[in-house]
């Protein structure tokens, strides 16, 4: 018999990203439509700098928390859709699931190569981690770029995803919910 929910880890880990996304989203969006400076100026350098090293330890944060779900994926599958779900639905949640974990996956990896690519820390919390890249600014603007559309590609397929959990919950009510809830 296939089981009707994801399991205790995989239902926490979800919920610990969603978190996580929502900070570091939060935060990207600030610095990016402000920049450096214009986050100096509204904030002050030491919350500016704060900012950055948090959103950096988050998307690393991330990057690890999502190759864990991949092979608790790989390794536990997923629970089964409700019988009752149409084929387009099946199909549009299966590729949903498939664009975030991409999305959640290359946008810290695509970050990570900005930064260092830029001369910059990558920070993780109060350590500094390998760039494993030369310092090339040119490269370091295309990628921030890259980067920042990965961010507005994840918000997209985010709501989406929410949308959907939504009606399921609250206009289908036919249990999909029940498959990551955590209660």
């Amino acid at each position: 018999m296939q089981r009707v929910r994801y399991s205790l880890l995989q239902r926490l880990l979800h919920w610990i990203v969603a978190l996580c996304v929502l900070g570091a989203l939060s935060a990207g969006f600030v610095l990016g439509t402000l920049g450096f400076e214009g986050a100096k100026n509204s904030f002050g350098l030491d919350t500016t700098n704060a900012i950055y090293k948090y959103h950096k330890s988050f998307g690393v944060l991330i990057l690890g928390l999502m190759l864990v779900r991949l092979g608790l994926w790989v390794v536990l599958g997923r629970p089964a859709l409700p019988q009752s779900m149409p084929g387009w639905q099946r199909v549009a949640a299966i590729a949903t699931h498939g664009a975030l974990y991409a999305l959640l996956i290359a946008m810290p990896v695509v970050g990570w190569m900005a930064t260092a690519s830029g001369g910059f820390p990558i920070e993780f919390f109060g350590y500094v981690l390998p760039g494993f890249m030369a310092k090339d600014p040119e490269l370091s603007k295309w990628l921030y770029e890259v980067h920042g559309a990965l961010g507005v590609a994840i918000l997209a397929v985010v709501a989406l995803h929410i949308a959907a959990a939504l009606h399921h919950w609250r206009v289908k009510r036919d249990g999909v919910m029940r498959r990551i809830s955590l209660p």
